[in-house]
């Protein structure tokens, strides 16, 4: 069936205007008279589609839309009403057009899910599936308020993480910029006054030569491998297989591992509280909640324990079978299922994930950053040695 925009004026002559559901315009005009209507204008509503397959909010903008639709709804305030105030209120003009077509596809008949299905590039399962809950229970401004304190709590968390690499990432750009450009172009140029000298130069002084030269040849082969490189690596990544043992790897190293586990597990923890809270089945739940673990070991594990749940076996018993979650979140699901608060437990033990992931991100790169500090000063006391040691020999003779 399409939806139609009509006009109609009722037995007294006032002008009704609306959206009706037909197969055909005949077939909307025979309900309109059905109704004791007049028909005076039909047409066809067309849903713009201009912008749906290119336009996308970033992270933070489904964030801040969708606090402003929670406060809007738990004031009341009809849904259509709801998206036209976010639209005049966006700051940008993706979040005003999605908002702009999310309201059209509404009037013209869909429901909600399926208008937030149109970006799917915007809105996840995840996100669709807990506003379809809360339509088909009435309670959508309890469930938007929810899932505005997730999508903020995983957005900070994300900041956070950012936050803490970029100066370790920083360092180490610069400093490797820094001894290309010493290696390539700098120490040759000094290096060769020695050479004219014709005397015996020191066996560091000869390896910084040869590396220099070795580099300036080669530079453009190491850029061309370096590309080449990471696209093999990208173009195997996108195999199940090979991300993994990719992943595999990554849980396994010592310091890496446990961070990269913390924050992958709050982020199951939290997903499985909101879906939990909002009156999602249990099954349903985990299997939504695995879906967002990003890494292959952990999703595998999520979904084996779904499967033990499936026949019976409690959450709590389910997850510690399975060896790779962390204890606290073990315990904490146990005492949920004991005393009927899962939803409170789950969320308090994705915030006890995310303390610890945070503390250990801050440990890791408290470490790497003086780390990184002595190795680029280790370098480059050996570069200053290669150009001052033949210094030293010609004083020596001289004398």
């Amino acid at each position: 069936m399409a939806a139609f925009r009509y006009e109609a004026v009722d037995a007294t002559g006032r002008l009704t205007r609306g959206l009706l559901q037909a197969d055909t315009p005949r077939g909307a005009r025979d309900s309109l008279r059905a109704q004791g209507l007049t028909p005076t204008h039909v047409a066809e509503a067309r849903v713009a589609v201009d912008v749906l397959g290119a336009t996308r909010m970033r992270p933070a903008e489904v964030s801040a839309f969708t606090r402003q639709w929670a406060t809007l709804a738990q004031s009341g305030m009809p849904l259509d009403q709801a998206l036209v105030a976010i639209a005049e209120q966006a700051d940008g003009e993706r979040v005003a057009k999605i908002a702009t077509v999310l309201r059209t596809s509404i009037e013209a008949g869909e429901s909600l899910p399926q208008a937030l299905s149109r970006f799917p590039r915007t809105f996840s399962p995840l996100y669709r599936g807990l506003v379809a809950a809360g339509t088909e229970s009435g309670a959508l401004p309890g469930v938007l308020s929810r899932l505005a304190d997730y999508l903020e709590a995983r957005q900070a968390l994300r900041q956070r993480v950012g936050v803490a690499l970029i100066y370790p990432m920083l360092v180490t750009v610069v400093a490797l910029s820094v001894i290309a450009a010493l290696l390539v172009y700098v120490v040759p140029q000094i290096v060769g006054v020695y050479q004219q000298s014709r005397q015996t130069l020191p066996l560091l002084t000869r390896a910084l030569i040869g590396t220099s030269a070795f580099l300036r040849i080669t530079a453009w082969a190491w850029i061309a491998l370096g590309a080449a490189a990471v696209l093999a690596f990208g173009a195997l990544y996108r195999r199940e297989r090979f991300r993994g043992r990719v992943h595999a790897f990554v849980l396994r190293m010592p310091a890496v591992g446990r961070l990269a586990r913390s924050l992958d597990t709050a982020r199951f923890a939290s997903t499985l509280a909101i879906l939990a809270g909002s009156g999602s089945p249990l099954l349903r739940a985990i299997d939504a909640a695995a879906d967002v673990v990003r890494l292959r070991p952990l999703a595998d594990a999520a979904r084996r324990a779904a499967a033990l749940v499936r026949e019976g076996v409690p959450l709590a018993r389910a997850l510690r079978e399975q060896r790779v979650f962390p204890p606290v979140l073990v315990h904490l699901v146990a005492n949920g299922e004991a005393t009927g608060r899962l939803p409170e437990m789950l969320s308090r033990a994705a915030g006890e994930l995310e303390r610890d992931a945070e503390t250990r991100l801050a440990w890791l790169t408290g470490l790497l950053q003086p780390a990184l500090i002595v190795v680029m000063g280790a370098i480059v006391l050996v570069l200053v040695l290669a150009v001052m040691l033949p210094i030293v020999s010609m004083n020596q003779l001289i004398r």
